[in-house]
C-alpha cells in the first residue's frame, strides 16, 4: 500500500473514534511503531485535530468540538471543481496517480441530482487532451514522471536539493543544485536549477532526474544571491524579442525549453522574452533562426547577436527565391 493511500486510510479510520493508540493503528494497518507515529505526525501537520496524552492508558484523542467540518459545495463550486479535474486527463499533471479515488470522492459529497449533472459534464466536455472518440480513456502519458511527486515534496521543505541527473543511459551524475522553478513546457516538464558545481543556470527534464534528496553541502551562495545573480543575467541577454498577437499564440503552441514570455499590453496583444545565446553554437543558431521565422512578422527585435542576425537575413533571402 502507497504512502498517501495509507494515511487517507488512516484519517478514515481516526475520523471516527474519539480516543486511539499508536498500537492500534499498527495492528489495523500492519505498519511498525516508527511508520505509524510519523503518520500520525503527518496528519497533524495537515490540521486534524488531534492532542496526545502520554503514559499507560494514553494516545491520541480527537480533540472535542473540534471535528474537521464536512466540505460544503455550491452546485456551481462543485461544478467548477469537476470540471478543472477532468480537464487534467493526459496533462501529466503530479499528483493525480489517484484519480479515481478523488473522483469518487468528489461524487460522494454531491446529490443525486448534482451527481447526474456531474456525470453528463463528463459525457459532453470535450478538452484538447482528450480523445474524442473515447473521452474516457487515459492515454499512456497520461501519468507525470516519476520523481516530479518526490521534487515537489522536497522543494516545498527545502529547495538546495542533491539530484542524479541521467542524461544517457548508465551514466548518471550527482548535482548539487538550488532549485527555482518546476514547469511544463511543451508537454515536458522541467526543472530550473543552480547548479553550484558550474556556477549555470540549467534546465533539466524530470524524466532523468533520479533519486532527489535535500543536500547536506553547504550553500555556496544564499538563495537572495542566486535570484540577483539570475536578474543580472537576465539583464545581459544578447537576444531581447518582442512579439504581437500572432507571435504571442504560435509562442504557446512551441518554444525552447525555459523561455518565459512577459505579456505587456492589454488583452495579452504583446510580449516580451529574453535568451542568452551562445553564439558559437551553430546548431543552435539555426535552430533560433528557423524559430523566430516561425513566430511570424511582428517579430521585434530589441537586442539580437550579428551572428544570428546574419542567419535570419540568409533565411529570408531564401524564402524570397523559393
Amino acid at each position: 500500500m502507497k504512502k498517501t493511500e495509507r494515511v487517507n486510510l488512516i484519517m478514515r479510520y481516526i475520523n471516527n473514534r474519539a480516543h486511539f493508540t499508536i498500537a492500534e493503528i499498527q495492528r489495523e494497518f500492519k505498519i511498525s511503531r516508527a511508520t505509524a507515529i510519523r503518520d500520525i505526525n503527518e496528519i497533524q501537520e495537515m490540521g486534524f485535530p488531534l492532542t496526545s496524552e502520554p503514559g499507560r492508558g494514553g494516545g491520541y484523542f480527537v480533540m472535542k468540538n473540534q471535528y474537521l467540518p464536512a466540505a460544503r459545495f455550491t452546485p456551481e463550486e462543485l461544478k467548477a471543481i469537476f470540471i478543472s479535474f477532468i480537464a487534467s486527463k493526459n496533462s501529466q499533471l503530479p499528483y493525480l496517480q489517484n484519480r479515481r479515488s478523488i473522483t469518487e470522492k468528489l461524487i460522494g459529497i454531491a446529490s443525486q441530482t448534482q451527481q447526474d449533472e456531474l456525470i453528463e459534464l463528463n459525457n459532453i466536455l470535450l478538452f484538447e487532451n482528450t480523445n474524442p472518440a473515447n473521452p474516457n480513456l487515459l492515454e499512456l502519458d497520461d501519468a507525470a514522471p516519476a520523481e516530479l511527486n518526490q521534487l515537489i515534496s522536497l522543494a516545498v521543505r527545502d529547495k538546495h536539493l542533491r539530484v542524479t541527473y541521467e542524461l544517457s543511459l548508465g551514466w548518471p551524475q550527482l548535482l548539487d543544485v538550488f532549485l527555482l522553478h518546476i514547469f511544463n513546457s511543451n508537454a515536458q516538464w522541467l526543472v530550473e536549477v543552480y547548479d553550484f558545481d558550474t556556477d549555470e543556470f540549467r534546465y533539466l527534464p524530470v524524466a532523468m532526474l533520479r533519486d532527489s534528496v535535500i543536500s547536506e553541502q553547504e550553500m555556496k551562495w544564499t538563495e537572495l544571491e542566486i535570484l540577483n545573480m539570475k536578474l543580472l543575467r537576465a539583464r545581459e541577454s544578447n537576444l531581447v524579442v518582442k512579439l504581437d498577437t500572432v507571435g504571442i499564440q504560435r509562442f504557446k503552441r512551441m518554444h525552447p525549453p525555459g523561455i518565459i514570455l512577459s505579456l505587456t499590453g492589454m488583452f495579452q496583444s504583446s510580449g516580451v522574452f529574453n535568451v542568452q545565446l551562445d553564439v558559437t553554437d551553430a546548431e543552435t543558431l539555426a535552430y533560433y533562426a528557423d524559430w523566430l521565422l516561425f513566430l511570424g512578422k511582428g517579430v521585434e527585435y530589441k537586442r539580437i547577436p550579428d551572428e544570428l542576425r546574419l542567419l535570419l537575413e540568409e533565411r529570408l533571402v531564401a524564402l524570397r527565391f523559393c
